[in-house]
């Protein structure tokens, strides 16, 4: 019989990793974190969408899904390469090191950021500045366009576009040509910190790949309505003359909200794709493959059908379900990436069996999450039929103990009511104080592909450390922190002893 790969991940997102600048980065602590990584024998590293984040910091929000956060760039790596001085990151301020915050780090690093773009200019040698301008080729399909965004959102003191003078905003040529005129040097900052970004990413990718870990990415589904994506493709979405939307996204009433959840982004106009072959998509894709090996696509079932709320709506309760062109698209995703593509479809919630046959038929797998397993049945018992305990689940799907929109596993579990807490003992074998290690050992034991828990679940840690609750703009939403990569031994080693154990090594 032949023997089928398993394997166990992290999920971490960069800006959580520990340092003295008030949030992680792509340099030497995620370097460092890569090395904790193998020496547990993990091979995944799963991250949450790489974007640059707008208003509420939300990586599912970001303000352009083909550019990089440039919160994330190491402003040490910068100083080593002579763009800063050494001074300018000794002498940062103190940050707390449990929470992010998000607007003193860019008080901090943005300014820092240009003066390292402005070094460059002046001084990079030649091999530095051909490097540069083979990004700027390669990448100007979106590049140019953020750069001469970014300047605008500055400039306005708004992202939101759609605000904007009439000229800018319905991007008039005149007006798009004295904009790039007028903002030429903020343009190229803009660049050049991008230029920072990937190449840090791509070190850090093959890093990681020589130490025999993947790297996981992340896409929404949908983009932000202010993001320069919609702002130059309002051709692609719903949106009348004047580029208002016409409708939004979100989800329709259930029992978690008699109200749905109105998301508000703006909904493709699937026909106009349809028309370009789906080039728009292809080259999200394209792209970020590139960054990592594997991608997770938030909200799969928006491929096969959609809730649609016309605009105006306060709630998402008078939306519709439209159907989407989702077997199309991804017929013509398999031809663009010669047969296979490395996806998981997040395919979480009431998923129909439209969803399912776009999911395998495309050899997707999809997401078990072992916190939701403990539902009861209608006689108040553990229901085993369950489709997220692990004893039900499927090779094609990867098993989480939870992901950034659930609480921290032993948040989770100190919840819950007492009698739902002797059920979940009782399925894991084990004391309250084992529950979590417990949900880790059964999900690494299941048959499941891929088996991925959040750090936080790894360092035992409870609400306090939990990434985000999902339909709130929450202070501590995106803002959680690691204090330091010093894992315990013991949690190192215990990790790994199970990785090892059921062959996920």
């Amino acid at each position: 019989m032949k023997h089928l790969q398993r394997r166990c991940g992290i999920l971490l997102h960069p800006t959580s990793l520990p340092s003295s600048l008030g949030i992680g980065s792509l340099g030497d602590e995620a370097m460092r974190f890569v090395d904790l990584l193998a020496d547990a024998h993990v091979s995944l590293w799963q991250m949450l969408p790489l974007g640059p984040t707008g208003y509420g910091d939300s990586p599912y929000a970001a303000r352009s899904t083909f550019a990089g956060n440039e919160l994330l760039v190491d402003l040490k790596a910068l100083a080593c390469d002579g763009y800063l001085a050494v001074s300018d990151v000794l002498d940062a301020p103190a940050f707390d090191t449990r929470r992010i915050a998000y607007g003193k780090v860019r008080s901090f690093k943005m300014p820092l950021l240009a003066k390292a773009a402005d070094t460059f200019l002046a001084t990079a040698d030649a091999d530095a500045r051909m490097r540069y301008e083979k990004f700027c080729t390669e990448q100007a399909y979106w590049l140019n366009d953020y750069a001469l965004y970014v300047a605008l959102c500055d400039a306005f003191g708004d992202s939101r576009w759609f605000l904007w003078p009439v000229a800018i905003k319905m991007r008039r040529r005149e007006a798009i040509c004295e904009a790039e005129r007028t903002y030429h040097a903020e343009i190229e900052r803009t660049k050049l910190i991008q230029f920072f970004f990937f190449t840090q990413l791509e070190e850090l990718k093959a890093y990681a790949n020589a130490k025999g870990i993947q790297l996981i990415g992340d896409i929404p589904i949908f983009v932000a309505a202010d993001s320069v994506d919609v702002w130059t493709n309002r051709n692609l979405f719903k949106l009348d003359a004047d580029g208002n939307q016409t409708a939004s996204s979100g989800v329709p009433p259930d029992a978690f909200s008699a109200d749905g959840q109105l998301w508000g982004n703006p909904l493709y106009d699937w026909e106009e794709h349809e028309k370009t072959d789906f080039a728009w998509w292809t080259m999200r894709l394209k792209h970020v493959l590139t960054t990592c090996d594997i991608v997770r696509i938030d909200h799969f079932r928006g491929f096969s059908a959609y809730w649609e709320v016309p605009a105006g709506e306060s709630t998402a309760i008078r939306g519709k379900w439209v159907t989407a062109p989702g077997k199309e698209l991804f017929s013509h995703l398999r031809q663009a990436f010669g047969g296979t593509m490395s996806v998981i479809a997040e395919d979480l919630g009431v998923i129909t069996p439209d969803v399912e046959e776009l999911r395998d038929d495309n050899g997707f797998p999809g997401m078990k999450v072992l916190q939701f397993a403990f539902a009861e049945d209608g006689q108040g018992k553990l229901d085993p039929t369950n489709a997220y305990l692990p004893h039900n689940c499927i090779y094609q799907s990867v098993i989480y103990t939870g992901t950034h929109d659930n609480n921290t596993t032993q948040g989770w579990y100190d919840s819950l009511d007492d009698g739902l807490k002797d059920k979940v003992r009782r399925y894991l074998e084990c004391p309250d104080d084992q529950v979590v290690w417990q949900m880790i050992r059964a999900a690494l034991m299941s048959v499941c592909k891929d088996a991925v828990f959040p750090m936080q679940d790894w360092l035992g840690l409870g609400a306090d450390a939990r990434m985000n609750v999902p339909a709130t703009c929450g202070a501590g939403n995106w803002s959680w922190r690691m204090e330091n990569l010093d894992v315990p031994s013991w949690k190192i080693d215990r990790l790994r002893d199970m990785v090892d154990l059921y062959g996920r090594g």
